[in-house]
């Protein structure tokens, strides 16, 4: 195949990507006041460099193993630096049976 094929595929999967990750600030204060488990994803020294308070640091590559570490009767906001890693942490989780997860997109969105 072409790069003029893959170009399309490439542009489409990024915009699908961007336009999934963070959720409307409204949602996200009702989701607050749930008290809701808030995971971070992103790498340790990442999460070392600045984080959200009270936050729970399961980088996207340990998340698989480190699932047990949450409750699944709690909601689940995952956030990472921009929101793509923890998209995928959203569908992980839900392939775990996880039923309330939701991506919060970067974690400086979270910040009071």
């Amino acid at each position: 195949m072409t790069i003029w094929i893959w170009i399309p595929v490439l542009v489409v999967f990024a915009w699908l990507m961007w336009r999934r990750r963070g959720i409307p600030a409204n949602q996200l204060s009702a989701l607050m006041a749930r008290n809701p488990q808030v995971v971070d994803v992103r790498t340790s020294g990442e999460f070392r460099g600045g984080h959200v308070p009270g936050s729970k640091n399961i980088p996207l590559d340990s998340l698989e193993s480190r699932a047990g570490e949450l409750d699944p009767a709690r909601p689940v906001l995952l956030c990472c630096a921009s929101g793509s890693r923890s998209a995928m942490a959203v569908s992980m989780l839900k392939g775990k049976g996880f039923t309330d997860v939701h991506n919060a997109g970067p974690w400086t969105a979270l910040r009071s």
